[in-house]
């Protein structure tokens, strides 16, 4: 195991037989290589580079690609570079966003004025969505372009070219975003490990976004066109192990959005939602096993999910820095993962909030502020919210649209910004409110609700910044009424 930083698991000392903290640069990885070979008599060792996300990869084309083992460093740039990308997904016919690269301001604009606004900005060659901001108009897009200009090593090394272009893409409002995990062996045989869809739409980065598995709201025959999506793209590129591949269904299209051959955060949850050790799998089959040789010495099992939802979610680090505004989108906040268990979605989702420390209320007043693009499913919360027996504190804005739909409010709140009358901010200090849910609409409609956020957050108040999120609450406290919290061991679950 090579890795410079000691603070991660995969540098605990029962993880490898030997461990090497080194920088992760070519230089170093080649002399380990060198001190390997020559204690193991001359023989190099295979070097698996698809475990440890993205700097590995880029590793992968500057080592002997012979020692390399599972997925070829040419494949791994077909998958990384746009063009080649572009090409492949249209020789095999799959949907994509509209989008383009772009080196400067008058590249964006050209793109943008085919494809129309929002869009995904995005740098190229980054983890955790760092940077990637959604423009709305103009003179965002100019804002966006000039920060990307000085971003990070970008900026130090003289900034965008052609080599690192800015990508962007068509934003798909209301999409639903899924994760697909699989394993291809050199036969050709694909296992699909797990299908997740995401709770939040498009536009939430994968790791803030919480995401079950069976999809709980996906046709069959999307799961299915999926399937077969990732089973060609797999194929397309010579994968020999892990792939990890992002879908957004727009009603009856699914588009691909990216695909990375290699293990993707998800892999943990899917071998102990499905009880496939789906990492063990993946590493015996990039070192030159078969599924079918796996599935006969017993290591490839059937999945074990048959009666049971399992929903991961993101633990978000906002209650220790109290004044950054938790609102969640395309840039990754988390800094940790959970996941809750049972019989149905809703109560999966139940238990993890609980462990994600978001617990739901099962009493008390709920204050509601929503986008106008939100309003609609928000009027379906605010009756689930009745149902309940809560109480609905909102804006002047909410409470004009749900009473225009029978969902009367017990009280309006003002702005925080108009400084008259009694706020959000004041009735969560107070601890009159016991639950939050207030979606931003682009950053203009962030000042106001930035303030409720971050009070929610200094109170520890439970609180959501998505339409869908919210919808999973309620859906949650709904299916956990009559049905106290129960126990049961992974073991019981996986058991046949």
């Amino acid at each position: 195991m090579i890795n410079c930083n000691p603070e991660t698991v995969s540098t605990d000392y029962d993880t490898s037989d030997r461990l090497y903290f080194e920088p992760l640069t070519q230089e170093d990885v080649l002399h380990v290589i060198a001190a390997e070979t020559a204690a193991a008599g001359g023989v190099p060792p295979k070097v698996i580079v698809a475990l440890g996300g993205q700097t590995p990869l880029k590793l992968a084309s500057l080592i002997p690609p012979q020692l390399v083992a599972g997925t070829a460093a040419a494949s791994i740039d077909l998958a990384e570079d746009r063009e080649k990308w572009n090409a492949l997904c249209h020789e095999l016919q799959i949907p994509q966003p509209p989008g383009g690269t772009a080196t400067d301001l008058e590249d964006a604009l050209d793109i943008v004025s085919g494809i129309g606004f929002p869009v995904l900005v995005r740098p190229s060659y980054v983890l955790g969505g760092r940077a990637m901001q959604i423009v709305h108009d103009v003179n965002q897009l100019a804002t966006a372009m000039a920060e990307l200009a000085g971003f990070g090593s970008l900026g130090r090394e003289g900034g965008l070219s052609a080599e690192r272009p800015v990508l962007i893409d068509r934003f798909l409002a209301s999409a639903v975003e899924v994760d697909v995990d699989a394993v291809r062996d050199h036969t050709g045989e694909v296992l699909i490990g797990g299908v997740m869809e995401h709770v939040e739409e498009a536009g939430v980065h994968s790791g803030d976004s919480a995401c079950a598995i069976p999809p709980p709201t996906l046709a069959p025959w999307v799961v299915e066109v999926i399937a077969a999506y990732t089973a060609a793209i797999a194929e397309r590129l010579d994968v020999r192990g892990l792939i990890n591949v992002q879908y957004a269904v727009v009603g009856t299209t699914v588009y691909v959005i990216e695909a990375n051959p290699r293990a993707s955060r998800t892999v943990p949850f899917v071998a102990k939602a499905t009880g496939v050790p789906l990492a063990k799998v993946a590493t015996r089959v990039m070192l030159g096993a078969t599924l079918a040789e796996l599935r006969a010495e017993g290591l490839l099992v059937e999945s074990a999910l048959r009666d049971h939802v399992a929903v991961k979610e993101a633990v978000l680090p906002f209650s220790r820095f109290p004044e950054v505004d938790p609102a969640l989108g395309p840039e990754m906040r988390s800094t940790g993962e959970v996941m809750g268990i049972d019989a149905t979605f809703g109560r999966a989702f139940y238990k993890a909030e609980l462990a994600a420390g978001n617990p739901l209320p099962a009493d008390g007043t709920v204050f509601l502020s929503l986008a106008d693009p939100d309003k609609p499913a928000g009027l379906v919360v605010a009756k689930r919210l009745r149902q309940l027996g809560l109480g609905v504190v909102a804006t002047q804005g909410t409470a004009d649209y749900l009473a225009r739909f029978g969902q009367g409010v017990d009280e309006v709140v003002a702005k925080v910004s108009e400084g008259a009358g009694k706020t959000a901010v004041d009735l969560i200090a107070a601890g009159e409110v016991t639950f939050v849910v207030n979606t931003p609409q682009g950053r203009g409609g962030r000042t106001d609700g930035e303030q409720i956020r971050k009070a929610a957050t200094l109170h520890r108040i439970a609180n959501v910044t998505t339409v869908d999120a919210a919808l999973a609450a309620v859906q949650g406290l709904l299916e956990q009424r009559g049905h106290p919290i129960a126990v049961r061991s992974l073991q019981e679950h996986h058991a046949p």
